[in-house]
């Protein structure tokens, strides 16, 4: 289990004030932040930028140490024992930074294994199956220079997995791949979860790979924790209503009536708006899919339906809807 008890970061800055005089300031990038991991579980770990959600895998992975607090991986600190606790986990950045540009796909992996003590029959298996699992066997001796962005990610990828980490950190794991290889990479993430049980945080801009991913959700903000739950309790806690809208070429006023009986009936509110196209959007919010009873309503009284649109709250309304109320 990973434990994160009351942790803070704080970053000390010299501030010259004058020719003779300075003072130090302190920027706090994490404020007494706990929290638990279990094996088996996914957490997205969110919050708008700035929040400190980097900072904070990067403490939980041992790149950087607390200034406060304490981190516990298998009942060991990872301040007093960073050598075990390192065997141990491993982290997956987004973008083509901790690779070797010089070196090979399969030099990279070797380098990065050798740094965990794996031995070489062990190593050459993990390169080998990582790489095909990546989808970057068949260029495996080309150098990483030669990648493009998404290939490099993929290799990220690999390289987080070579040490066959009980606790991985993914920091926008997904940025820069193709929709298909996101998707196989959102798969496999729930496979070592799920069937291999490990530990897995996850922070992510793509608010659907973090409901799709999560067990539970943590919102951060400005280095504190603000909200915890499950991706749907959220959305449902602060959000009761869906908003449906149907554009339609015209609503006659013989219509409002029944319209407003049946919206009504299941206490949604509706309007009506005029587009650029000379058509008309039916806006209606309720906490009931109403999709299906207005549209048989519509088309039983001969109206051509243009285009319809569903949308329901996500956890991207709750994180800008909870950071509102924060700096209110």
């Amino acid at each position: 289990m990973l434990i994160v008890n009351d942790v803070s970061k704080i970053y000390r800055t010299k501030q010259r004030l004058g020719w003779f005089k300075s003072e130090w300031q302190e920027n706090i990038a994490v404020n007494n932040l706990s929290f638990k991991v279990e094996p088996g579980q996914i957490v997205g770990l969110l919050g708008i930028n700035g929040a400190g959600k980097t900072t904070t895998i990067k403490m939980c992975s041992t790149l950087l140490e607390p200034s406060s607090g304490t981190i516990f991986v298998d009942g060991m600190d990872i301040v007093k024992n960073d050598k075990k606790v390192k065997s141990i986990v491993n982290m997956i950045a987004g973008g083509e930074r901790m690779l070797y540009w010089k070196l090979t796909a399969k030099e990279n992996l070797r380098y990065f294994g050798s740094l965990y003590g794996l031995k070489e029959a062990e190593l050459d298996h993990r390169i080998t199956s990582l790489l095909r699992e990546v989808g970057l066997d068949i260029k495996s001796n080309i150098p990483v220079e030669q990648f493009s962005k998404g290939m490099k990610q993929r290799l990220q990828i690999a390289r987080g997995l070579i040490n066959n980490p009980k606790y991985l950190f993914l920091d926008e794991p997904t940025l820069g791949l193709d929709a298909s290889i996101a998707k196989h990479l959102r798969n496999y993430v729930k496979e070592l979860a799920k069937e291999k049980g490990k530990a897995i945080i996850l922070t992510s801009h793509y608010m659907k790979e973090v409901e799709e991913l999560c067990d539970e959700v943590l919102i951060i903000d400005k280095g504190s924790l603000v909200m915890q739950d499950k991706p749907e309790r959220l959305t449902n806690l602060f959000f009761k209503e869906n908003t449906l809208k149907i554009t339609v070429s015209e609503i006659p006023d013989s219509l409002h009536t029944k319209l407003n009986n049946e919206i009504s009936q299941n206490k949604g509110t509706w309007q009506i708006q005029s587009t650029d196209d000379d058509e008309y959007d039916l806006i209606i919010k309720s906490e009931k899919d109403m999709t299906n009873s207005i549209v048989s309503l519509l088309a039983y009284h001969n109206l051509r339906i243009l285009n319809i649109v569903s949308e329901k709250p996500s956890l991207e309304d709750v994180i800008l809807l909870m950071s509102e109320r924060t700096s209110a």
